[in-house]
């Protein structure tokens, strides 16, 4: 697993993109997570004749895990409903990749006082994604 400066969640997946895409789909309905868009990239780019490698980002969420982080500080609704990018690189190889959630909350400034929501999401997040980018 990397974590950049920027915030941003990389793992590589034993998986092709669609595979990956569709066991994180599932993790996040067992875990009654809702999908509120499912984004073929690679499609758009090959509806106006431009090539991409597979790229599918999913917008997924819970209100009751992000709503407390929005009241704390409003502006954190910008990063929110939380996203994952599943992407083919150069190599061939397939990543997942997502912003860590508290990095979300350090953008904002959000306080201590929604601390215990913030590294749930964390938590959260990491078991998603290694549970999605495994072998098993």
């Amino acid at each position: 697993m990397i974590v950049a400066e920027n915030g941003l969640v990389t793992l590589p997946s034993a998986h092709d993109v669609a595979t990956t895409v569709d066991r994180l789909t599932a993790a996040l309905g067992a875990k009654n997570v809702t999908i509120f868009a499912r984004i073929d990239h690679a499609a758009g780019a090959a509806g106006v004749g431009l090539p991409l490698r597979p790229t599918t980002l999913l917008i997924f969420g819970n209100p009751v895990a992000g709503t407390p982080l929005m009241q704390a500080v409003q502006t954190s609704g910008i990063d929110l409903p939380l996203k994952a990018l599943v992407w083919q690189g150069v190599d061939g190889v397939t990543h997942l990749t997502y912003n860590d959630p508290a990095w979300i909350a350090n953008r904002h400034g959000v306080g201590s006082d929604v601390q215990q929501t913030i590294q749930a999401l964390s938590t959260a997040m990491v078991g998603l994604a290694r549970h999605t980018t495994s072998a098993q």
